[in-house]
């Protein structure tokens, strides 16, 4: 099959896509093989293709076709997430666009609608991940909510809560207004909005008073002055209402004469309002504010740990919309039991949570009208010290974009605590030890700071699309937990009425179980595998994975809750590996975001420039511990990389060199072949090293330079003489047709072992080219990773990189004289030693060749050249042009040689010297002007940190320039 000579990559990747799919290229089908596992982190149903899963998956695309390669039975489990909350706003959006609503069904018939837009919309990024080129395992698609995987979910929550590790329980979560239900950390989205702080005083009980007393750093008095009250700043002066006390830090010596005291909350109805404590807590930062904290435990996160430390009663303000309740009892004798509880009286939870401290004429306001009331209320009693603008940090859900509550509801809770200390075990241990690896290490120290400071993790959100909860109620709120209602039943006695739980499970929680509820578990898996039948023969086989590749975003959210769910149920760590990548960022390092307008469409990318270009860019710029910057024009320059191959490999074909027949590489005298089989050697031991410290910028970096620079720019460089025969060559025909068959064999060789260690990134150009370049009997997919089992010929290497050196250092020569490189030099060697004498002149035509040199000569003051036969009658033998030595030549300088290279005819010699001198003189100028301002202390300590690096960077430049104007210089002698 002939190339073409224009590379187009959307044609060959729509076509070897569909090839490799409809042969089950990507089933693991070696069942005599060592088993190689990923799975894949399951995107969400609703989701398309981002940036970050372009890295993600090109990462482990990587890794399982270098296993596939290797031979082993590699499994690439793939499937999608049902993304609780985004598939329900999908579909609720599309029954408002209908003017439906949600609770116009019933459940079953709104989650059969979820299913149906699921069948008819969902998994569009199955289709993206193909257009990737992810390898993956399509036969054994997964689903979260497939009748399997749901199996799997149920039984761990059935279990956990019969061994003590699930329970319910009423505990501060971030509640989402807009959905009505709890969300994690990951769905909460931090952003700075401009709010205010407002002062308040909270007048002493009885009207008491104390000396207040502020003083500066070095303890000198600036304000004494006698108070009635204590001065507390708030953002959220409508969740006052809910103070349980005030703190002050147990060093402030400010508040000490008045800790223990009470103090009055300054909103409601004066004959009801509460009296709450003053009590000390580390938490007050007595620098920040007044140093006194309101603590309002039901509704801010650093509140509810002070009041759970403390014993400070929590009551919640608001409903599920986030507008203040207007359950319960009326304000007054709310408020009467409240001051009870805070003399002292004992009360349960339920209690404390029942009573509604929201005065009535604040009752059912939005919980920012009742912050304008609230306001102006205790402003009308003088109580305002004053208010002033402040940024802060607001949270808003992620789907929602509505300001999030801190709220205290029922939920229900894993026992993270006690499933943590295996997974800290395992990690500790490492995978040598049974356990497994973080790479890389330094991500060892936050996951360990994690799990050792773990919080019970709330696995429940009220929704209806998602796996409900297998809990049921009786009347007296009692519960049964079992895998089905006749299950419940049982638990609780025939005739009694059971109402199932609402809720259902946090998405994290049923991905949590991916790295083996994917392969079949719970099934029997000793019986299944003794039939050696799927799904167990699947879990024996593939569990535990290999590795994991995960964003260090979600290390909390999904990894360590997968290492602690496999741990415990598998009783076995879920990877050997786990491998922690960084952010894609915008160009300029910050975070892409819709709302800045800076994300980046990988689809767009692949349009423009091809999956393989775009692959390699994630390869390439994947370093350990370091985010990526994205850079489109590197995208581009790996499709220039793509197109060099490709042009390569035209050339090849057009030269009659095909497809190798031989794994081992052949049998080189040529000393350009011994070379470049031993580059291979090198190469593929290099990317063996870094595929096993996956280090993938590493692996991209040793091919693309051996593609490059080695094979491209050297190798087919060096060897275009042997590719033709030369009537006027003193060797004979037969000589150089048998050096042809064997640059042939080699460059056919060498090609193919490139084209498979290149095939994990690049798959689509390297099938392309592997199937062009001869009849093959298997695709490239399924070739063997290179074995040479060849050694390095260290005299052909160095003779090889001698040549290339001499070249090099003629073409800079060239260069900085400003001689075109359409002009040919005539030069004169005047010193070689025995070996570069034999490579030059088995290389010469080469060396004239690249190095654009027409006449050459050898002066008679060569040193070092041996006397007598084979030695310096040879020499002037075969060269007779004159000698060139002369004052209008440059020099060029190599290990063991010397030549000189006339520039009569080629430049105007003066003019030349002139010009150099001139940049030399510039250059030394610009460089000792600006070392001048990097010794000066005051600019490098008050200018700007990039200024100061900008001079530092131009300093450097203007010095190698001087430097290299100077050795141009004295090359004209």
């Amino acid at each position: 099959m002939t190339i073409d000579k224009t590379f187009d990559p959307a044609v060959i990747e729509a076509k070897w896509y569909a090839h490799w799919e409809s042969t089950n290229a990507f089933r693991p089908d070696r069942p005599d093989a060592e088993p190689y596992t990923i799975v894949n982190p399951p995107p969400n149903v609703t989701g398309s293709l981002h940036i970050g899963h372009a890295l993600d998956n090109t990462l482990q695309d990587i890794l399982i076709r270098h296993a596939r390669l290797q031979g082993k039975d590699a499994l690439w489990v793939v499937g999608t997430d049902h993304a609780g909350i985004a598939t329900q706003m999908v579909v609720e959006r599309q029954l408002n666009a209908r003017q439906q609503k949600r609770t116009d069904f019933t459940r079953d018939e709104f989650i059969a609608k979820v299913w149906e837009w699921k069948e008819e919309s969902g998994g569009e990024i199955t289709g993206q991940l193909r257009r990737l080129g992810c390898s993956m395992d399509w036969e054994n698609e997964r689903f979260t909510m497939d009748p399997g995987f749901s199996k799997a979910v149920i039984k761990v929550f059935v279990e956990l809560y019969n061994q003590g590790l699930l329970y319910r329980d009423k505990r501060l979560v971030n509640w989402d207004p807009h959905f009505k239900t709890a969300i994690s950390d990951l769905e909460v989205e931090t952003r700075e909005v401009n709010g205010h702080m407002w002062h308040f005083k909270y007048p002493l009980a009885g009207g008491e008073t104390y000396t207040y007393v502020e003083r500066d750093a070095d303890g000198n008095v600036t304000l004494t002055e006698e108070r009635d009250y204590i001065s507390i700043a708030t953002t959220r002066p409508e969740t006052m209402l809910g103070d349980g006390a005030v703190a002050v830090h147990p060093d402030d010596e400010r508040y000490k004469p008045i800790v223990g005291k009470l103090c009055e909350i300054p909103v409601g109805p004066k004959a009801h309002r509460r009296l709450i404590p003053i009590i000390t807590d580390e938490y007050p930062d007595p620098d920040f504010g007044s140093g006194a904290v309101k603590i309002t435990g039901a509704h801010d996160q650093n509140d509810y740990g002070v009041a759970q430390r403390n014993g400070i009663p929590m009551y919640r303000l608001m409903d599920e919309v986030a507008a203040m309740r207007t359950d319960g009892a009326p304000y007054a004798e709310a408020a009467q039991r409240a001051k009870a509880i805070a003399a002292g009286e004992a009360a349960t939870t339920a209690e404390v949570d029942a009573l509604n401290l929201v005065p009535e004429a604040y009752r059912g306001l939005d919980r920012y009208d009742a912050r304008k009331r609230v306001v102006v209320d205790i402003d009308a009693d003088g109580l305002m010290i004053k208010v002033e603008d402040k940024t802060i940090q607001q949270p808003f859900g992620d789907r929602s974009n509505v300001v999030i509550e801190p709220m205290l509801t029922d939920q229900w809770y894993v026992d993270a605590a006690t499933l943590a200390k295996p997974a800290i075990e395992a990690a500790r241990k490492g995978a040598a030890g049974g356990g497994f690896d973080i790479v890389p290490k330094s991500w060892e120290k936050t996951y360990f700071n994690w799990m050792e400071n773990i919080q019970p993790w709330c696995v429940s959100r009220q929704l209806w699309w998602g796996h409900q909860i297998p809990a049921w109620f009786d009347a007296d709120g009692n519960i049964f937990v079992a895998e089905d209602e006749a299950g419940a039943q049982a638990l609780a006695g025939n005739g009694v009425e059971l109402t199932r739980d609402n809720d259902v499970l946090d998405t994290w929680f049923s991905s949590a179980l991916w790295p083996f509820g994917t392969l079949g578990w719970p099934e029997d898996n000793a019986a299944q595998a003794a039939e050696g039948t799927v799904p167990g023969s699947m879990l024996n086989r593939h569990y535990p994975n290999d590795v994991l590749v995960s964003g260090f975003d979600i290390l909390f959210f999904w990894d360590a809750r997968m290492a602690m769910q496999g741990i415990h149920f598998m009783k076995e760590v879920p990877w050997k590996t786990l491998y922690l990548h960084g952010l894609v960022r915008a160009a300029d390092g910050s975070k892409m975001s819709k709302s800045k307008g800076n994300t980046v469409d990988p689809l767009g990318l692949i349009d423009q420039y091809g999956a393989d270009a775009l692959r390699f860019f994630m390869a390439a710029m994947e370093s350990q511990g370091r985010d990526i910057k994205m850079d489109e024009s590197r995208v581009a320059g790996y499709r220039n990389f793509a197109t060099k191959l490709w042009n390569a490999a035209r050339f090849a074909q057009s030269n009659s060199i095909g497809g190798s027949s031989s794994v081992a590489a052949p049998q080189a005298e040529l000393a350009v072949n011994k070379w470049i089989i031993g580059e291979v050697v090198e190469t593929v031991e290099k990317l063996n090293k870094a595929f096993a410290e996956f280090r993938f910028d590493g692996m991209a970096d040793v091919i693309y330079h051996f593609v490059w620079d080695q094979f491209c720019d050297w190798y087919l460089e060096l060897i275009k003489p042997e590719l033709a025969v030369d009537p006027a060559s003193n060797t004979t025909q037969e000589e150089q047709l048998e050096r042809g068959r064997e640059t042939r064999e080699v460059a056919g060789w060498v090609l193919d072992q490139i084209l498979v260690m290149l095939h994990p990134f690049m798959p689509f150009i390297t099938e392309e080219l592997w199937h062009s370049l001869g009849e093959r009997e298997y695709d490239v997919i399924h070739a063997r990773w290179p074995e040479p089992k060849a050694a390095v010929d260290l005299n052909s290497k160095r003779d090889i990189l001698w040549v290339i050196d001499l070249i090099q250092s003629v073409r800079t020569a060239r260069s900085e004289m400003n001689v075109p490189s359409s002009t040919k030099l005539d030069w004169t060697i005047t010193q070689l030693s025995d070996w570069t004498l034999d490579a030059y002149l088995t290389n010469q035509q080469g060396i004239r060749r690249l190095a654009r040199i027409d006449r050459t000569s050898i002066s008679k003051s060569v040193q070092g050249l041996s006397d007598g036969p084979g030695g310096l009658s040879i020499v002037f033998n075969f060269f007779k042009e004159q000698e060139l030595v002369g004052h209008n030549a440059m020099q060029i300088v190599a290990p063991d040689f010397l030549a000189f290279a006339s520039l009569d005819g080629a430049i105007d010699l003066d003019a030349e010297r002139t010009r150099i001198t001139k940049a030399i003189e510039a250059a030394t100028k610009e460089r000792d002007a600006l070392a001048g301002r990097l010794s000066n202390a005051a600019f490098v300590e008050k200018a700007k940190p990039e200024a100061v690096e900008k001079a530092r960077a131009d300093h450097a430049e203007k010095s190698a320039e001087a430097e290299r104007l100077t050795a141009a210089l004295a090359r004209l002698g």
